[in-house]
């Protein structure tokens, strides 16, 4: 137990626990129908097969005409052009076009042979059914999306390690794909342990408490696009953490232990997994408020975690330091780039120890035209604080505190 406190108190900054990710590789990529792929993380490079929209169309109602015939048209000198006929929507145009020759076209309909820009029917007048006055010029390429314009044959359409969102999924449906690759979600174990904690459906007796982390823990890996498995309470002995870890390492990408980070006689986690062949301890604490007693392992290639049992602290280790570790295995290109901030002013002065990144729970309000943030302050213990908080924002560990009024990046939950 001495070498363990000692080892406990060799501390690491967050940016250097951050740079461990890349030693885990990321899951397995599996096939999808395009319908069930929003929000999955795209596993290979996507390339335009063929121009888009493939064809010039109109972008509002008019006629398609020779532009050059229009150079030098005025409400007072307007320009005239015989109607040689209609595209319909849909259809290929039967006719071509030359100077002084205009055709009808609606919005999205395929320009003519010949056409090279259109005018809007506001600018127009018709003078019978077979001619029109036109009362102002129009450029080439006017009033028109060219055939390559929104994506030329070959250009990559969607980069591998992108989160499909649903303009992803629309423009892939619009290169005829009905199936990508993308990364298997990656399975989570989640483990609670403490001789303290019953199920949730128990009530608790003296000195009980009921197991909030393992659902807490669960909700912010389905948020993160992964899969949640829960392996129970496990009490606080080797044997029984032991067993839960081993049947988690065989079936998950990534195990989280929630509790028994910290240093105490009866915290076994340390001894857990140091008991498989090929696990290494790789950080054992972080120079960070609140989360400090935070472990990350490897074993079996997976990340293992302990993360603390104050649900404030988890909540917080897991959306700062392990969700980009999720991410990354999930195969995400850039799993740090993905989260929310929104700027703001500080409400009032706030402390902080130099030599550790602290991370305080921020409320934001309104006043006036401009975004305040309000520090939710409380114990890592008290779950009303991030009930009550809209985020957190980051006080770097060489900075000496914050006054009130300094502009904020808040991340939000």
């Amino acid at each position: 137990m001495d070498n363990i406190v000692k080892e406990f108190f060799k501390v690491l900054d967050i940016e250097t626990v951050l740079d461990l990710v890349s030693q885990f590789p990321p899951v397995a990529a599996e096939p999808v129908g395009l319908a069930a792929a929003g929000g999955r993380i795209l596993a290979e490079d996507v390339l335009a097969p063929e121009n888009l929209p493939g064809f010039a169309r109109s972008t509002v109602d008019g006629y398609a005409l020779c532009a050059a015939s229009t150079f030098g048209a005025s409400e007072s000198g307007p320009a005239f052009f015989q109607i040689v006929g209609a595209v319909a929507m849909g259809e290929t145009s039967r006719m071509s076009v030359s100077s002084g020759q205009a055709v009808r076209i609606a919005t999205g309909g395929m320009l003519p042979p010949g056409a090279d820009s259109v005018v809007m029917i506001e600018h127009t007048e018709a003078l019978d059914d077979t001619a029109i006055e036109v009362f102002r010029s129009v450029a080439p390429g006017q009033n028109l999306i060219a055939a390559d314009e929104d994506f030329e044959r070959g250009a990559r359409i969607a980069a591998g390690g992108r989160h499909l969102r649903p303009q992803d999924i629309g423009i892939l449906a619009a290169f005829g794909r009905t199936q990508v690759h993308v990364f298997r979600r990656p399975v989570v174990g989640i483990i609670s342990t403490g001789d303290e904690l019953v199920s949730i459906d128990t009530v608790p007796a003296p000195a009980q408490v009921r197991d909030v982390n393992s659902y807490t823990l669960g909700s912010l890996v389905a948020d993160t696009g992964a899969v949640a498995k829960g392996f129970g309470i496990v009490k606080d002995d080797f044997p029984s953490l032991y067993a839960a870890c081993a049947q988690a390492l065989d079936c998950c990408d990534m195990v989280l232990i929630s509790g028994g980070s910290s240093v105490g006689v009866r915290d076994y986690t340390v001894e857990a997994i140091s008991a498989f062949a090929d696990s290494e301890i790789l950080v054992h604490g972080i120079a960070i408020s609140p989360g400090k007693p935070t472990i990350l392992a490897k074993a079996a290639q997976k990340p293992l975690w302990g993360l603390p049992g104050h649900i404030v602290s988890a909540m917080i280790v897991f959306t700062r330091v392990t969700r980009p570790f999720l991410r990354h295995i999930g195969g995400w290109s850039n799993p740090r780039a993905a989260d929310v901030a929104i700027p703001a002013r500080l409400s009032r002065n706030l402390a902080s120890v130099q030599g550790r990144t602290d991370f305080i729970r921020i409320r934001l309000l309104k006043r006036g035209t401009e975004l305040w943030a309000e520090p939710v302050l409380g114990k890592s213990g008290l779950l009303n604080t991030m009930i009550h908080a809209d985020g957190i924002i980051e006080i770097g560990k060489n900075i000496e505190g914050l006054e009130e009024g300094t502009p904020v990046e808040v991340m939000l939950f």
